[in-house]
């Protein structure tokens, strides 16, 4: 197999990834074969994949666009994956030019490719990191040169605590992170739930990505909510994602079929 020149050495593409098959589903080109089959046997199973993938993108555009009208100028975005169009440096920027970002992943691609479109930028890193170690993430050299942590911050977490299980205690972590954080900062949310008209879709899609990728934890609606405990929700709480705030071209027949909830909190 011929090695793109955006995978160094030591990444291994003989395994699937979750944020190349994300990069997939999205129709991106930093994925490899093994990303794509193992993409297409998800499809297999739920169709409309892909088009849940692009709503919860565009769920990320409207969410930052939003805090940064409500003066965030700090996004800190775990299990960011793969930068590709409308990432968040390029909608933070576009509001707001002297936005910083920090991107973390898991994925050593994820983090490499990043590393290659932000080089010589210095309001934006990204970092080698599991989400499920805030404190490492915290203490990260370049976490603390590009944050300030005496003023707000939101912290991101789009499509990533569906893949923490629950003896990972995901509220927890939150609460790690936000502990961390100045009032005023914010957390924003998209994860996948069983509710919804494709329950059975969306559960042998679950059992195929655990078999060929990674743990995978669907959760209620009741239980996303109460991940934003002790912060106040932006109206309209915790909705569908084509529900929150929709721009005209993000509304979707059946917003139930993308069997993903949304929702931004603020710290008080």
């Amino acid at each position: 197999m011929e090695r793109a020149t955006w995978a160094g050495p030591d990444i291994d593409v003989s395994k699937p990834s979750a944020a190349r098959i994300y990069d997939a589903h999205l129709g991106g080109f930093h994925n490899f074969q093994v990303d794509r089959d193992a993409a297409a046997k998800i499809v297999a199973f739920m169709p409309e994949l892909p088009d849940i993938l692009r709503a919860n993108r565009s769920f990320l555009r409207r969410a930052v666009r939003h805090l940064v009208g409500q003066g965030v100028t700090q996004f800190l975005d775990l299990g960011s994956g793969i930068p590709t169009v409308g990432n968040v440096h390029e909608i933070a920027w576009k509001a707001n030019p002297e936005c910083r970002i920090v991107y973390v992943d898991s994925d050593p691609v994820a983090v490499s490719h990043s590393r290659n479109i932000l080089g010589g930028i210095d309001r934006a890193t990204a970092i080698h990191g599991d989400m499920r170690q805030p404190q490492k993430i915290l203490a990260d050299p370049d976490t603390r040169r590009l944050l300030d942590f005496d003023q707000p911050i939101a912290v991101l977490m789009f499509a990533v605590l569906h893949f923490v299980a629950d003896e990972d205690d995901p509220a927890g972590i939150i609460r790690t992170y936000l502990d961390a954080m100045a009032p005023g900062s914010y957390l924003a949310i998209s994860h996948a739930t069983l509710e919804g008209p494709e329950r059975e879709k969306a559960e042998e899609a679950t059992a195929q990505f655990q078999r060929s990728v990674t743990d995978f934890s669907m959760r209620t609606r009741a239980e996303i909510t109460a991940l934003f405990d002790g912060l106040e929700l932006v109206e309209p709480g915790v909705v569908y994602l084509p529900e929150w705030r929709p721009d005209a071209g993000d509304e979707i027949g059946e917003a139930s079929r993308t069997s993903t909830f949304a929702g931004v909190a603020r710290k008080l």
